[in-house]
């Protein structure tokens, strides 16, 4: 396939996507719904040996921080530090190894809106593999950009994950190349497996390692390996409450689609689990609980502040779990959560951020009537400046005060040290301008 300038590349792949729909669906033959495959622990210590030197072994670190604000022994398995940024390397570079010499030859095919393609990407580079990847429109553009600087044949195309992926089946058929799922493909468990091994290498008996949730590919390759070396360290999932695919598959005990609404763990926005995966880790996983994006957006920030990590949404929810207290039980205990993945681009970074902040009582919004007379205004930001608290927004509504042809609303957003320091600013307004004129309603900002 050639690699073609990206002008040329959209009207391409808007043919491609109208001429697939004429077909019926492709099959994957490697996750065949009616014979699936489960994860054996010697494939995963296979690969364990065999990715050695080729990717990272991610430190498991202690954060002191964190142990110290949720009382618990926190260590972080650092995934965010493999060269692409996320945990999917293992299992690309695995996968790739394991190709026949005709097979690499034939080129390998995805569907992926950032990390697969990613992890593809590189290690095709470096194992000699041609790498073609359908990426959704939706797909950020720094990474459409960053697997064509790897070498790969980029096909944006598809409204979704699953277009794409109905793309990237039909062109490996027809090429006669190998479709690799990213979270459901036998030797991509068994790379996401390796992860369990060095958790145990590097702490000693933890009581419960916390794994993000999506396809299922990274927790059924943990589970799998942590229950086979510790069988007493609980494996807990983490969904957000915006996708749930693997709560509804676990209650019906088989995968079933379950539409996905928007999150900040865009990552895990995954409808149909993988069906090796799902059979892989069942009696394999203590448990699954769903956050909240308000304990996203905060965890992203805590990950920032206290231990300088940039942390995309799916792989701060393993620390959104603690967070939201539905581990308590926990307390006291060794907690190994993983940090899948990094890659978050710039502007939904400073989301998460505006996010994070407000949700933690250090950006607030309220609206104040004051007089509308010379020396109102200053005398407001005065009271807000003697406060120690900051303005970061400020707009003026006079029209809209039709019973007060004297007076002004002034609306801002308002920088403060936290909810202690937001009510005594609260306080400190009601006493100067009367409780009836000051409005301190949905401080929060929306989530999505």
């Amino acid at each position: 396939m050639l690699v073609m300038p990206r002008s040329a590349i959209y009207s391409i792949h808007r043919t491609l996507s109208i001429s697939s729909k004429r077909f019926e669906p492709v099959k994957d033959p490697f996750c065949d719904p009616e014979n699936p495959k489960i994860l054996e622990f010697g494939d995963i210590s296979l690969a364990h040996h065999r990715i050695q030197g080729g990717i990272v072994r991610t430190d498991c670190r202690k954060s002191r921080c964190l142990s110290q604000l949720y009382d618990m022994d926190i260590h972080l398995k650092m995934e965010v530090n493999q060269d692409t940024g996320s945990f999917k390397e293992r299992g690309a570079r695995f996968a790739l190894q394991n190709l026949s010499e005709e097979k690499k030859k034939a080129g390998v095919y995805a569907a992926s809106a950032g990390n697969h393609a990613l992890a593809l990407s590189l290690h095709g580079r470096q194992l000699g593999v041609d790498i073609n990847v359908v990426m959704p429109k939706i797909a950020p553009l720094m990474k459409i950009n960053r697997c064509q600087d790897l070498g790969a044949n980029v096909l944006v195309e598809g409204a979704d994950i699953a277009e794409s992926r109905e793309i990237a089946l039909r062109m490996a058929q027809e090429k006669g190349g190998t479709y690799i799922n990213g979270f459901d493909h036998y030797d991509i468990l068994a790379g996401a497996g390796t992860i369990g091994i060095e958790i145990l290498e590097q702490v000693t008996k933890p009581d419960a390692v916390i794994v993000p949730v999506g396809g299922c590919g990274l927790i059924a390759g943990v589970a799998t390996a942590v229950k086979t070396l510790s069988p007493s360290t609980q494996v807990i999932g983490v969904v957000s409450e915006t996708c749930q695919a693997i709560i509804k598959s676990l209650q019906a005990g088989t995968p079933v689609y379950t539409p996905t609404r928007p999150t900040l763990a865009d990552g895990l926005a995954v409808p149909s689990i993988g069906v090796n995966a799902f059979a892989s880790l069942l009696g394999k996983v203590d448990k699954v609980i769903s956050v909240a994006e308000n304990d996203i957006a905060v965890s992203i920030l805590r990950l920032i502040e206290n231990e300088k990590v940039v942390c995309e949404g799916a792989g701060a929810v393993s620390i959104a779990a603690i967070r939201s207290g539905k581990l308590d039980y926990l307390k006291g205990k060794t907690v190994v959560p993983i940090l899948s993945g990094g890659n978050i681009d710039s502007t939904s970074l400073g989301r998460c951020i505006e996010r994070g902040l407000a949700y933690d009582h250090r950006v607030i919004r309220l609206s104040v009537i004051i007089p509308d007379q010379p020396g109102g205004i200053s005398k407001l930001t005065k009271i807000i400046g003697e406060m120690s608290a900051n303005v970061r927004d400020f707009y003026l509504e006079r029209a809209f005060l039709r019973n007060d042809m004297s007076s002004q609303r002034v609306k801002m957003v308002i920088e403060v040290r936290g909810k202690e320091h937001e009510e005594q600013l609260k306080q400190r307004l009601k006493d100067e301008y009367n409780p009836t004129n000051c409005s301190f309603k949905n401080n929060r900002l929306p989530m999505l």
